[in-house]
């Protein structure tokens, strides 16, 4: 059969390639084209990538307005693309302003939809359920916490773990750098990177010891360079994020997927988010969000508690990151109670396994092996 995947982000492309890699397992015969990243390509090298996600990646209403004109322009590039490759499936993973899009044009030229990972509806923008329920023909969910949202709205959803766990589990440590140090992942985007590093680097001088930087797959060592400077505690590294992660004392994280792989792994964090004054006011005023969740964090949403401390907006500054950093490191007790919760987290997210049960999933479906 033919998979057409569209992921926007680096999250989505390391979800989709672990669902590729399930769906060639289950099918032999499996041609893919995609919107994605590297791991993508590298999971299946046969695969023929559209269009990288680096190209349409936007933070923040600004960055939207800012790049509308490529947006629409990669939208109407990938109907037309879809239309003349005539896939089996249209598989949707997150990026909903992009794939809401995708969706309803798929759906209304006869194409099969499936959406892999939710939109984040029960944060905001809870109107977009009518259309997910009318678009997608399935929704593949990899959060509990997300079961009941979506079965009381009536949405069809499949639930087979978090494949997180299996990325995780199945990576092979290496240690990064000699010595103690803490970690630094601080966003797949430009906006978040610039956002970040400024406090963080105040943050290193008043540390004086170890920061290693996990750079993000679609970005440039120019990116962080400009913000390090000539510090010679600070080190930037590709390709290694699962190692940093794993023989640091401790990370600060820009909030996302890495935040939950971080509790997977087992690495004390703190969680640290802002974003521009109009995005934020748009937050507060027209979405709500903030009265809507209570936590911005994966881990902590999964089990609806705060296991490690999230610096939002106003509260993500030097004196902050520095003092919550000392508490992990120096306070024995505090850092242990935040590995207990990590243990709930990935009890509660369920066992191995999800990438390829959700690949059988959809070709039974495809099949009309399910209803």
């Amino acid at each position: 059969m033919k998979y057409y995947l569209i992921a926007g982000e680096a999250s989505g492309d390391l979800h989709g390639s672990n669902l590729m890699k399930g769906l060639a397992a289950k099918d032999p015969q499996a041609e893919f084209r995609f919107w994605g990243g590297d791991l993508m390509q590298a999971a299946v090298p046969q695969a023929q990538m559209v269009r990288h996600y680096r190209d349409g990646a936007v933070m923040g209403l600004t960055d939207v307005l800012a790049k509308a004109r490529i947006l629409l322009g990669n939208v109407d590039c990938c109907k037309k693309d879809i239309l003349a490759w005539r896939p089996d499936v249209v598989i949707l993973i997150d990026y909903p302003g992009f794939n809401f899009k995708i969706a309803r044009f798929a759906h209304e030229n006869g194409f099969k939809v499936f959406y892999y990972i939710a939109p984040k509806t029960w944060a905001s923008r809870e109107k977009r359920n009518a259309r997910l329920k009318a678009w997608a023909d399935r929704l593949f969910i990899i959060f509990p916490f997300e079961k009941d949202y979506f079965g009381s709205r009536g949405i069809p959803y499949s639930y087979q773990g978090n494949p997180l766990i299996d990325a995780v589990d199945g990576h092979e440590f290496r240690r990064p750098v000699d010595g103690r140090y803490i970690a630094l992942l601080a966003g797949s985007r430009k906006g978040e990177i610039s956002r970040m590093m400024p406090v963080c680097m105040e943050v290193a001088d008043l540390l004086g010891q170890q920061i290693v930087i996990a750079g993000a797959p679609a970005r440039s060592k120019e990116d962080y360079e400009k913000y390090i400077g000539n510090r010679k505690n600070v080190h930037l590294l590709f390709d290694r994020t699962y190692d940093i992660l794993k023989y640091a004392d401790a990370a600060i994280i820009n909030s996302g997927t890495a935040s939950l792989e971080a509790a997977l792994i087992g690495t004390p964090q703190v969680v640290c988010w802002s974003t521009g004054a109009l995005t934020m006011w748009a937050i507060r005023h027209i979405f709500r969000i903030e009265k809507r969740i209570k936590y911005i964090s994966l881990g902590n949403l999964i089990l609806d508690r705060p296991v490690f401390r999230e610096l939002i907006q106003e509260e993500f500054n030097t004196a902050g990151v520095f003092a919550e950093l000392r508490r992990i490191t120096e306070d024995s007790a505090y850092r242990a109670k935040m590995k207990e919760g990590y243990r709930d987290i990935r009890e509660a997210l369920g066992g191995s396994g999800a990438s390829e049960a959700i690949a059988e999933e959809m070709i039974a479906r495809l099949k009309g092996q399910i209803s």
